[in-house]
C-alpha cells in the first residue's frame, strides 16, 4: 500500500458520547490539516448514519476557535448513534465514500464501532477500492482489549469518584434516618466503571464501603451479611453496585423489558439494580435504604474530566491520522502503559478483527478476595488516570463537652 495516498478524510462519532470524545476530534481535524495528502476534511453526523444519509460537512469551514472550544465542550459534536450496520448496506457505504473521494476513514467508538469499521473496509478491499481505515477508541466501559485503557474512562472515573465522596458525607451526616445509600454506575458487562469510586475513600468511614461487579455472581446473603458487617461498625453503608450485575443464576437482576430499550446491536438498557437492592436491604436488615442512579451525566460530564483523559483522547485522535497517512489500515489506536516509573503512555495498533465485538472483564486482580471492593493493584492502575488529586474533605474531631 503506497504511503502517499491522495484523497478525502471523513470521521465519525459513535455510542454513547464521552466527556473527552471531542477532544479525540479536534486531534483528528488539527492533525489532519498538516498533511498535503489529505484535501478535505468532512465530519459524518450522527455516526454512520450519516454517511447512509449522505449528512456529511465540511469541517475545514469552521472557525478554528470554534473547534479548539470543542475540548471543553461535552457529547459528540458531530452527533451520535447506536446502529448496527447490515449487510445491505455496506454497499451503500461504500459508493458514498467514492462519491465523496474519501480515502481515510476514522471511526470513533467502542467495541460494536471497530466492528463496524472493520466491515466497511472488508467490503472496500473486496471492490478493490483503497480505503484507509482507523478505529478510534472511546469507551467508558473501558472494556475494550490490547489497550491498557480507553479515551473517556479516567473522567467517568474521576466524576463517580467526587459524586461518591459527596454521596458518603450526605449518608454519615443523616445516618440517623437513612442508614444505607446504594449508588448504581454505568456498566453493562464488566465492572471497571464501578470500580473507579474506590478512589473516593481513604479512612475506614469514607465511601464507598462495598462495591459488587458484574464480574462477580451476586449472592444475596452475602450482601446482608457484608452490609450487616459495616453497620455494625459505622452505622451507615455506602454501595456502589454496576448495572450488569448479576444473580447467582448469571442473570441480570434488573433489566428493561421493553422493546423500545433495546438497541440495534441487542443490548437491553440495564438499570435500577440499586433501587431493588435497596428494597430488599430494607425489607430484610429493617434498615432505611435509599438509591442514586447518576444516569448518563456521569459519562457526560466536563466541568469534572480528567485533564489526562483530556490530553490523550486528543493524541490519539492525532495518531489516528498520523498512522493512517504513513500507510495504516485496519486498525485501532492503543494506548500502552510504559515500564517508566511515572506514568506515561505510547501510542500502538491492534488489527481491528481482534477489538470487535470483544469485551475485557475487569481482572481478578483487581478485586479484594471477599469480591466486595478493589485490590490495592486497581487502585495503583487507576490513580494516574484520575488526572490529579481529588478535593479534600475534612472532618470534625467533635470534642464532646462533658458537665459534672
Amino acid at each position: 500500500m503506497a504511503n502517499n495516498l491522495s484523497g478525502n478524510l471523513v470521521i465519525f462519532q459513535s455510542g454513547g458520547p464521552t466527556a473527552v470524545i471531542n477532544s479525540s476530534l479536534v486531534g483528528v481535524i488539527e492533525e489532519a490539516h498538516r498533511h498535503s495528502e489529505i484535501q478535505e476534511i468532512y465530519g459524518a453526523i450522527n455516526g454512520i448514519l450519516g454517511i447512509l444519509n449522505r449528512r456529511i460537512v465540511d469541517l475545514k469551514r469552521e472557525d478554528p476557535g470554534v473547534i479548539a472550544g470543542l475540548r471543553k465542550t461535552p457529547a459528540a459534536g458531530l452527533g451520535s448513534c447506536r446502529y448496527k450496520l447490515r449487510e445491505s448496506d455496506v454497499e451503500e457505504v461504500c459508493a458514498v465514500l467514492q462519491d465523496y473521494g474519501i480515502r481515510y476513514l476514522l471511526v470513533n467508538g467502542g467495541n460494536d464501532s471497530m466492528d463496524t469499521a472493520n466491515k466497511i473496509l472488508s467490503f472496500a478491499e473486496e471492490i478493490g477500492y483503497e480505503l484507509r481505515v482507523i478505529g478510534i477508541p472511546k469507551t467508558i466501559d473501558n472494556d475494550l482489549p490490547f489497550t491498557d485503557h480507553c479515551p473517556g474512562y479516567g473522567s467517568i472515573g474521576r466524576w463517580l469518584a467526587i459524586a461518591t465522596m459527596d454521596a458518603g458525607r450526605d449518608t454519615e451526616a443523616i445516618h440517623t434516618t437513612d442508614r444505607i445509600k446504594i449508588i448504581e454506575t454505568m456498566g453493562r458487562n464488566s465492572g471497571w466503571v464501578a470500580a473507579t469510586t474506590a478512589m473516593a475513600k481513604v479512612t475506614e468511614m469514607d465511601a464507598p464501603h462495598l462495591i459488587y461487579f458484574p464480574e462477580i455472581l451476586l449472592s444475596i446473603d452475602k450482601l446482608l451479611s457484608d452490609v450487616e458487617n459495616v453497620c455494625s461498625r459505622l452505622g451507615y453503608a455506602v454501595i456502589v453496585v454496576g448495572e450488569g450485575l448479576c444473580g447467582e443464576d448469571a442473570k441480570l437482576l434488573v433489566e428493561s423489558k421493553r422493546t423500545i430499550d433495546t438497541d440495534g446491536f441487542g443490548h437491553r438498557q440495564p438499570g435500577g439494580v440499586g433501587h431493588y437492592l435497596a428494597q430488599i436491604i430494607s425489607d430484610n436488615l429493617d434498615l432505611k435504604s435509599r438509591s442514586d442512579k447518576p444516569g448518563t451525566i456521569q459519562r457526560a460530564s466536563i466541568l469534572l474530566s480528567s485533564p489526562t483523559d483530556v490530553e490523550e483522547a486528543y493524541r490519539v485522535g492525532q495518531m489516528a491520522v498520523r498512522y493512517a497517512v504513513s500507510g495504516k489500515s485496519g486498525c485501532m489506536v492503543t494506548l500502552e502503559r510504559s515500564d517508566s516509573p511515572s506514568y506515561e503512555v505510547e501510542f500502538g495498533l491492534v488489527e481491528l478483527g481482534k477489538v470487535a465485538n470483544q469485551v475485557r472483564c475487569l481482572p481478578a486482580e483487581f478485586i479484594n478476595e471477599s469480591k466486595n471492593f478493589v485490590s490495592g493493584k486497581f487502585v495503583d492502575y487507576f490513580r494516574p488516570l484520575l488526572g490529579g488529586p481529588l478535593p479534600r474533605y475534612e472532618r470534625l474531631r467533635k470534642y464532646f463537652v462533658v458537665r459534672p
